[in-house]
């Protein structure tokens, strides 16, 4: 079957969202289906390009014009499904709801394609509160029309515990892995009084990083950097909204922690798998609570898992709660407890292989798009 996989942006190597994107096509594909990716593009002169198949199906132009009108002009996408037989359309939402969308999903629906819309997170509308001014006027038109998606949809795909979103049937399943892009941490000997943290991702309030940043002033507070028992170091790798990295960096300085937790901006491919094999435990989320969300299976947890890696997040993951290399946190915003945090470390007896293995034959993407092909087709 012919399938058309949407999304609303160009691609970049340091995103996780662009990484998880081309291993749902790559897992979509393995199951048997003849995938065309949809996306945005700049040129180098600056021309916004709405590409599809690998071909250009609308060249925006440049300026500010451009900008706006490609978040309302879906009709290339819409004959595009037409004329190549389209049978699966799977979009993934930027919570960009409007009356073009709607009349792109009405018309697919009638030309006989099954269509899913993937809702990243939910509930979200805290999140969006932060966002860039342009982002905030395209979700204030998603809730004008969000609750109309009913009438065309086939269903949902979310990774809450929501039955519906939006009047929608939804479609359960985790964010998944492509475990062949990613390397397992291979241990190196360092100093036995030292713990190296990481946490990756594109930094947002609801990481929580400033809880750990928090906990480890705290922690050098009671004993002194000289006569920690443990020197413990964290790396954030990655960068994110302007706003929260700074202060983030704020938040180092008056901490007084400069030595010890650094910002190390974007990292990929081989370095980013170095700055594992590099650390001990990794940060996940640890401020859900503050976008309203409790239930959310996130995509860091499991690539912290798919890396080796034990961590720490606070959240409800069904997927990771038991598991015996994971620590939990409390979901407030208190700073975490270091000492805890050792103490849970030092406990472990578990190889980055078992940890890998312990998701390999259930979180990997081919086996959670199986789930929306098997619900919609």
């Amino acid at each position: 079957m012919k399938a058309l996989f949407i999304h609303f942006y160009d691609f970049s190597p340091h995103s996780g969202i662009s990484k998880k994107i081309i291993a749902q096509v790559d897992a979509l594909r393995s199951c048997g289906m003849d995938v065309d990716l949809c996306y945005m593009k700049i040129d180098e002169e600056g021309n916004q390009l709405r590409i599809a198949g690998e071909k250009v199906i609308r060249n925006y132009g440049r300026g500010p014009i451009a900008s706006i009108i490609k978040w309302f002009d879906f009709e290339p996408i819409t004959q595009y499904i037409i004329s190549n037989n389209i049978g699966f359309v799977y979009i993934r939402s930027f919570y960009n709801t409007n009356p073009q969308l709607l009349r792109l999903i009405k018309k697919s629906r009638e030309s006989g394609a099954a269509v899913v819309l993937e809702i990243p997170t939910y509930p979200y509308d805290n999140e969006v509160r932060s966002s860039p001014l342009k982002h905030r006027f395209i979700f204030s038109i998603n809730r004008l029309f969000r609750m109309r998606l009913g009438r065309y949809l086939n269903a949902i795909v979310t990774f809450s515990d929501f039955d519906t979103i939006h009047g929608v049937k939804t479609i359960k399943i985790s964010n998944g892995i492509d475990f062949s892009s990613i390397r397992m941490k291979q241990t190196k000997s360092h100093n036995l009084n030292e713990i190296r943290l990481i946490g990756v991702a594109d930094i947002r309030f609801w990481h929580g990083f400033d809880r750990v940043i928090d906990g480890m002033a705290n922690y050098y507070s009671k004993y002194g950097k000289e006569r920690a028992p443990f020197r413990v170091i964290f790396n954030i790798v990655g960068d994110g909204d302007s706003g929260d990295v700074n202060k983030l960096r704020d938040l180092i300085k008056s901490k007084r922690v400069e030595d010890v937790v650094k910002l190390l901006g974007n990292k990929a491919g081989e370095d980013l798998s170095e700055l594992f094999d590099n650390s001990d435990f990794g940060i996940a989320s640890l401020g859900r609570h503050r976008s309203g969300i409790s239930k959310i299976r996130t995509l860091k947890n499991r690539e912290y898992a798919a890396r080796g890696i034990p961590f720490i997040y606070s959240e409800i993951d069904e997927d990771f709660d038991k598991m015996p290399y994971v620590m939990k946190a409390k979901a407030d915003d208190s700073p975490i407890n270091i000492e805890d945090l050792i103490e849970f470390y030092h406990s472990l007896e578990i190889t980055p292989e078992q940890i890998r293995n312990s998701i390999e034959n259930s979180l990997s993407w081919r086996v959670q798009m199986q789930k929306v092909i098997y619900a919609v087709l």
